[in-house]
């Protein structure tokens, strides 16, 4: 009977071995199609990111930074592309040229992968195992490139950028003529960005499809977004807040089904990715996000108060640049305001000067995202004073 007893539980707990191997996550794939706008998955036919959203926890809203892409200036010496890209994968809004990306943490003890068709990326591409970035790509030849990566590797964290949306909002929409019924509307008639966007879509449920039939869905963490948003009039202009938000689903092992969280800034994902595979976040400074556990089943989500630090910052920036603009324009009747716009970038005068984009590189120097938002606030107030008087 002993014998018996121990057989079973045996049986039994050899059975929960194998449940728990089987929810283990063996790799995360962060598939991104550049420029979603945040209310595509409703407008546009994207039937598979929405059955994910049924499957998974998802965010209606996500913000990044502004996506401000300067091609001079320090930034642009050390980053090829627009700010929220190191932020998602640096898990902070420290950029520095020493900052540390969620792949490096992992590579080269295990295999990581980024597959892209533009060479834009080429700065956060550092610490990549494999790294395909060819613009003679489509976005149908990346997921060919991607699932033949994960055929023949075992990557455990994998970067999937599809660019062709972004471009169509730039390009196909934003330039277009006023002929056009998708002029200055993404979501117009014939629009390419929507027609992009379902393509991504249908792109997506061929590596969904691929994870499935090779038996590896179950042991994959798949977190579908973007690096930012679109405006409705193509591109990504940094005060456009259309730029700021994009969609956000996470499905996998033990990640709850049908959930909807209110908020999520992008300097989480890295954080998060790293917290589910127990591993070390790529930064621990001040400016760095927190891994979001309501994403988890067993988590609550009464539990969930998000600071929402990146949608203040954003609009405290955006605010900066309104008012120094009417600064300038009222001080063509009244030249004490050219004192105070002088006062705004100079130390001896203005001790903390504002954090705005042209100085990202400095905003480290605030030592903590909340500090920084404080210091932005007080510039604020001042300018308005002024322009009050």
């Amino acid at each position: 009977m002993r014998k018996r007893l121990l057989f079973s539980l045996y049986l039994i707990t050899g059975t929960i071995i194998i449940a728990t191997a089987q929810t283990k996550i063996e790799q995360v794939i962060l598939f991104t199609i550049d420029g979603l706008h945040w209310e595509a998955p409703e407008k546009l036919e994207m039937p598979v990111f929405n059955k994910l959203v049924e499957n998974g926890t998802s965010i209606q809203k996500s913000y990044v930074i502004m996506p401000h892409h300067p091609t001079i200036g320090d930034y642009s010496k050390f980053n090829s592309c627009s700010f929220p890209n190191p932020m998602l994968h640096a898990g902070t809004i420290f950029i520095k040229p020493d900052t540390k990306l969620i792949q490096e943490v992992l590579s080269p003890q295990r295999q990581t992968a980024f597959i892209v068709n533009v060479t834009d990326y080429k700065s956060i591409s550092k610490g990549f195992t494999t790294c395909i970035m060819d613009p003679t790509l489509d976005d149908s030849g990346v997921i060919e490139q991607s699932i033949a990566i994960l055929k023949s590797q075992k990557p455990v964290f994998t970067r999937i950028h599809l660019q062709t949306p972004g471009t169509q909002g730039r390009v196909g929409v934003y330039t277009s003529s006023p002929d056009k019924p998708y002029f200055r509307n993404i979501f117009g008639k014939n629009s390419p960005y929507a027609s992009a966007i379902e393509e991504a879509d249908q792109l997506l449920g061929k590596l969904i499809s691929y994870l499935k039939e090779s038996g590896k869905w179950g042991n994959t963490l798949l977190i579908v977004t973007s690096d930012h948003g679109q405006s409705i009039i193509g591109w990504h202009p940094l005060f456009d807040e259309d730029s700021w938000l994009t969609p956000f689903v996470i499905v996998g092992p033990g990640i709850a089904k049908g959930r909807k969280l209110p908020y999520l800034e992008h300097t989480d994902i890295s954080p998060t990715i790293a917290w589910l595979l127990g591993i070390n976040p790529p930064n621990k400074d001040g400016g760095a996000g927190k891994p979001v556990k309501e994403v988890l089943q067993k988590y609550q989500v009464e539990n969930y108060h998000p600071s929402m630090n990146i949608k203040k910052l954003n609009e405290q920036i955006k605010s900066f640049n309104i008012l120094k603009s009417k600064l300038i324009l009222q001080a063509e009747k009244n030249r004490y305001l050219s004192n105070k716009i002088a006062s705004l970038e100079n130390e001896l005068l203005t001790p903390e000067p504002f954090y705005h984009q042209d100085r990202i590189l400095d905003w480290y120097k605030a030592g903590s995202t909340e500090h920084l938002i404080e210091a932005n606030e007080k510039i604020l107030e001042s300018m308005r004073r002024e322009l009050a008087d």
